[in-house]
């Protein structure tokens, strides 16, 4: 009994200082009990109920954290949280919270620091179309900001 509220009372310590993911928590407790699963669902259980796990809170952050700071779209988004085992419909709403008039700002501000890097380059939409994609963004999204950037480049092309 000590043992678990030694290991319980540090991963109240660690979810305290930051968020963490239900599976991420399985995990750590896993490792604390050498595999015991049992002890393991008990801490995360305890760790729920008194809500310092919380994935849909998790799920919000993460996703406000990608899209605003390091230009994620929802695919990437939603991808990595089901890949840490959020259920979908978790990862929807916390996509639902993601301020969209900011994410599509940071899509363009993305694809015009990368364009800068193409210009010249005979396949830059092919390469500007991939790497959107490539930042969990849509085709339907993407497509159009590039179509753009490419119309500017070729205007200030003429005007040079």
């Amino acid at each position: 009994m000590e043992e678990y509220s030694i290991v319980l009372n540090r991963l109240q310590a660690q979810c305290s200082k930051r968020e963490y993911c239900s599976s991420d928590i399985y995990r750590k407790a896993m490792k604390a009990f050498d595999g015991d699963r049992e002890q393991a669902e008990r801490i995360l259980q305890s760790l729920r109920d008194d809500r310092f796990v919380d994935d849909l809170r998790y799920a919000s952050a993460f996703a406000r954290e990608k899209s605003r700071l390091t230009g994620w779209g929802p695919a990437k988004i939603t991808y990595t949280l089901v890949g840490k085992g959020i259920p979908r419909p978790v990862v929807a709403e916390a996509l639902s919270e993601v301020d969209q008039d900011e994410a599509a700002r940071r899509m363009r501000s993305v694809l015009e620091t990368k364009v800068k890097t193409l210009v010249g380059d005979p396949q830059i939409k092919f390469k500007l179309l991939k790497f959107g994609l490539t930042r969990g963004y849509e085709y339907d999204q993407v497509a159009p900001v590039v179509d753009g950037l490419l119309k500017e480049i070729d205007l200030n092309n003429i005007d040079s």
